[in-house]
């Protein structure tokens, strides 16, 4: 069950028995324990990493379906994915996976547009549910939580945030946007291995 008194179903932690003017020994222990964890992180993944940026795209209407499964995307707001191009048209997506799709097959699911036109990509983060930059984004897969489409990849804004989802979550893997590969797409559609 999510430590953090969050949207997800999450029981919040256990309030203080006292009024807390200053840290107890075990809030001491426990940051330092998440610090640890942020700084042995592996291979590529920066200890120092800042939070993800947050973006102001346009939300999806009620109208907007994924260009890739066809599902309404506002039922998710969850989820939300967004690709914003120069001329101001936005594609939403009911999840990072179906994002991922979109960006590996351009060809097939944008309609005639290119990369090189988009000027912001967006995920929703689990915790804070803000749209935060998808390239800077650290992505969690094989854990117990699924999206709208089964097995999905879930952003998370910072290093100590995805540590904390991967504990909490059973998290099999961490990856940064680069890293994310069609292969991984595919394994997540048929639920592993990851």
């Amino acid at each position: 069950m999510c430590n953090h008194p969050c949207h997800h179903g999450g029981t919040p932690a256990r309030p203080p028995s006292r009024p807390m003017s200053r840290p107890t020994r075990r809030q001491m222990l426990k940051r330092a324990a998440a610090l640890a964890a942020a700084l042995s992180l592996g291979p590529g993944l920066s200890p120092a990493r800042a939070d993800a940026p947050t973006l102001d795209l346009p939300p999806p209407g009620p109208g907007d379906t994924c260009p890739v499964c066809g599902m309404f995307v506002y039922k998710y707001p969850e989820w939300v994915t967004t690709v914003l191009y120069a001329d101001g048209y936005a594609d939403h997506f009911d999840g990072a996976k179906d994002y991922f799709k979109y960006m590996f097959d351009m060809e097939k699911y944008a309609l005639g547009r290119k990369a090189d036109q988009i000027t912001g990509m967006g995920v929703t983060e689990y915790y804070g549910l803000k749209l935060i930059d998808a390239r800077e984004a650290l992505y969690v897969v094989g854990s117990d939580v699924l999206g709208p489409m089964g097995h999905e990849l879930v952003p998370l804004m910072n290093a100590v945030d995805a540590q904390d989802f991967m504990r909490d979550h059973k998290g099999q893997k961490l990856l940064r946007h680069d890293e994310v590969t069609p292969e991984l797409i595919d394994a997540l559609d048929q639920g592993g291995p990851f």
